[in-house]
């Protein structure tokens, strides 16, 4: 086997191989996404603990959390002050003077230590009735100076789940770096390394879990961030490079009744919207083939643009498609849509998965020959037997929920056609040119005049009685209510269970003689679609629901939405919820339960409240949540990032796009030996995300 195969191999194996953990741990690790060796290796820490000052006792001071050395002085005494609570204590000594370390309800305490034995200590100080104690120590024996895992040292804490310990985590990655240590790949070429003055990577992987001082730590994640980074980089612009810069595109001509159909509109165009529609039309008339993101917030009016575009390619003799995630959504935007060109003899139809076969036999031959100008649709736009006579324009609507594969297969049903993806999820402008590497972009920063701000208010459990006044006031003047809970657990079966039995209490208890509707993640879409007609119909007065409301359902009867457990959704998803309401006359409101007492919970909440700008939430969303948590990273297909953080690290992220350039710019399909190893990884990273790279 050659010894890349090799080397793979090892990282492939599954986690269970790994020494102290076998099959039964191996799927508690699972619950972390961790199968394989290279997984649990990859596993980097959320934060360090810094244990490698010892302390004498006499050095102790109140309220610090520190490490120090100690012997065991007395027995291990147990009090059980009242039912339910057990506390253990046991004196500690040193040459400078005593202590006395404290567990609540640590059964196991009285089993471990014997009078005489050395141990070191972690835990927070407390100085109570004059004398001091350590509160819920980290322990561990001491024989000599022998090395320790959990004291004297920089420690690791990981990601976990309740049934994980840290000890365990921390055990198993160091077995299972001694087990891949000659398997670790050095990918990155030397000219690289040396430039950039990068660590290399056996270094790196062994000081990002077990650094011997704080520069180790700094040095590893610099080396680690950076090689994360230029892989997405690399990739991204690899997807660019597959559109082949030389083919020639359709060159669309200007259309003399475009200012006619503009000024018909039933209302006013934003600058931003013009602005982004003069891109649009640049790209048509030129004839490279047009691939844009048309990103703009809730409500900034994407839909109407991408109607000005499909109106100048039908205009030119080509035929169009909108393709957008939900049966609903294509409703709603077939309605709204054909009216508008219809009074121009366009011809606009819907082709959705749940038409007859006669209906979709009927429209399908309607499509080959010419007789349809304008298909709006959902997934069933890309299967096999849908032909166009003439296609010219592709829009996907909510790109995020289509592949680029998805695109590509409904854009190749025409000759060279220009393409325009649009998204409601705002990213920092900062980043969108970097994320979004395959993509020219336009963005539609102003909204329509007149939208009133939806009004926000972050509430804990003592405002509820009022709250569910509040939604029977304005149910009772005709208005419509959300109410989202998150997801509770991983599996679908608890969260089902938890959002039908909340959807019970509502229906029942809180508001019984009004009409709730709900909707959960087990649910067949067929019955999904079904309760969200009732409530855009408005037979439905309450629409509970444990998935985020379906993106760009328009409902603008709905004026209150009310998100339980708040602090379980990012600031974006947060927004995206939000912006559900709003988009009819009445003043609308945002409700935010929020149980969470941590500071950055805190700091969302007066985020929300105090801004209803996309873009300025997504740059507050990017700088509060840690590495890979981004929305960014999930919802625009490109793989999760593992030790990076896209506000913390930018200035290594211009840095990487520079060398990814650089890199391409010599060997663009990255043939060259020194380059053949990111080749790899860049392929084998992006595989199942993106099936579109020129380097397969």
């Amino acid at each position: 086997m050659p010894m890349r195969e090799e080397t793979k191999s090892v990282l492939k194996k599954p986690v269970q191989y790994v020494k102290s953990v076998g099959e039964a741990r191996a799927r508690l690790f699972h619950k972390l996404n961790i199968y394989t060796i290279e997984d649990i290796i990859t596993h980097y820490p959320r934060e360090y603990e810094d244990r490698s000052s010892l302390k004498t006792i006499s050095q102790l001071e109140h309220g610090e959390t520190c490490s120090f050395r100690g012997i065991i002085a007395s027995k291990i005494s147990e009090s059980r002050p009242r039912k339910g609570l057990s506390i253990y204590k046991v004196s500690i000594k040193d040459g400078s003077g005593i202590i006395t370390a404290v567990w609540y309800n640590r059964h196991y305490i009285k089993n471990i230590f014997s009078i005489g034995e050395s141990y070191v200590f972690y835990g927070k100080i407390v100085r109570k009735y004059g004398s001091f104690e350590v509160q819920g120590a980290i322990y561990e024996k001491v024989d000599g100076m022998a090395d320790t895992k959990n004291a004297c040292r920089i420690v690791p804490v990981y990601p976990s789940t309740a049934t994980l310990t840290q000890n365990t985590i921390r055990t198993a990655i160091g077995n299972a770096l001694e087990l891949a240590s000659n398997s670790i790949e050095e990918i990155l070429p030397q000219w690289i390394r040396s430039h950039y003055n990068l660590s290399e990577i056996s270094y790196s992987m062994k000081h990002i879990h077990f650094p011997g001082s704080e520069e180790d730590f700094k040095n590893a994640r610099y080396r680690l961030v950076f090689e994360e980074l230029l892989l997405l980089q690399l990739g991204l612009l690899s997807i660019k490079n597959t559109i082949d810069e030389t083919k020639k595109g359709i060159s669309f001509e200007a259309v003399d009744e475009m200012k006619s159909f503009i000024n018909g509109l039933p209302f006013n165009l934003t600058g931003a919207q013009m602005r982004v529609f003069s891109e649009i039309e640049k790209d048509m008339e030129s004839d490279k083939v047009m691939n844009r993101l048309v990103q703009g917030d809730v409500g900034s009016g994407k839909t109407i643009v991408a109607v000005l575009a499909l109106f100048k390619a039908i205009r030119n003799g080509y035929q169009g498609a909108l393709m957008v995630p939900t049966e609903i959504l294509a409703e709603q935007h077939y309605t709204s849509i054909r009216p508008l060109l219809e009074k121009y003899d366009i011809r606009v139809e819907l082709l959705t998965g749940s038409q007859t076969k006669k209906q979709k036999n009927e429209i399908l031959e309607k499509i080959s020959l010419g007789k349809i100008d304008l298909v709006i649709g959902t997934h069933a736009l890309i299967e096999e037997n849908v032909k166009f006579n003439r296609l010219g324009l592709v829009i996907t609507d909510e790109q995020h929920r289509f592949g680029v594969r998805q695109r590509a297969i409904l854009s190749q049903k025409g000759e060279n056609t220009d393409v325009i993806v649009m998204t409601a999820t705002p990213i920092p402008r900062t980043l969108a040119l970097i994320l979004y590497g395959d993509l020219d972009i336009s963005i539609i920063d102003e909204l329509p005049p007149g939208r009133k701000p939806i009004e926000t208010y972050s509430v804990d459990n003592s405002m509820r009685e009022r709250i569910n006044s509040f939604i029977r006031k304005k149910v009772a003047e005709g208005r419509q209510v959300y109410i989202v809970c998150p997801l509770v657990e991983e599996s679908e079966t608890i969260e089902a269970k938890s959002a039908s039995e909340m959807a019970e209490r509502i229906a029942k208890e809180d508001f019984a003689d009004l009409s709730v509707g709900l909707i959960h993640g087990r649910m067949k879409a067929k019955d999904k679609e079904e309760i969200m007609r009732g409530f855009v119909s408005g037979e439905i007065n309450i629409l509970v629901s444990t998935t985020v409301i379906e993106v760009g359902v328009n409902v603008p009867n709905a004026t209150v939405m009310v998100v339980e457990n708040s602090e379980r959704f990012g600031l974006a998803q947060l927004h995206q919820l939000r912006g559900r309401v709003g988009r009819g006359e009445h003043q609308s409101y945002c409700i935010l339960y929020n149980q969470g007492k941590s500071k950055v919970s805190k700091e969302r909440m007066s985020v929300m409240q105090k801004t209803n700008d996309g873009f300025i939430i997504s740059e507050k969303d990017l700088e509060l949540r840690g590495p890979g948590e981004f929305f960014g990273t999930r919802q625009h297909g490109i793989p999760d990032l593992k030790i990076a953080n896209l506000y913390k690290d930018m200035e290594v992220l211009r840095l990487s796009q520079e060398v990814a350039l650089k890199i391409l710019e010599s060997d663009a399909l990255l043939e060259k030996e020194e380059n053949l190893k990111l080749k790899d990884r860049i392929i084998e990273k992006f595989s199942n995300k993106l099936n579109e790279l020129s380097l397969n």
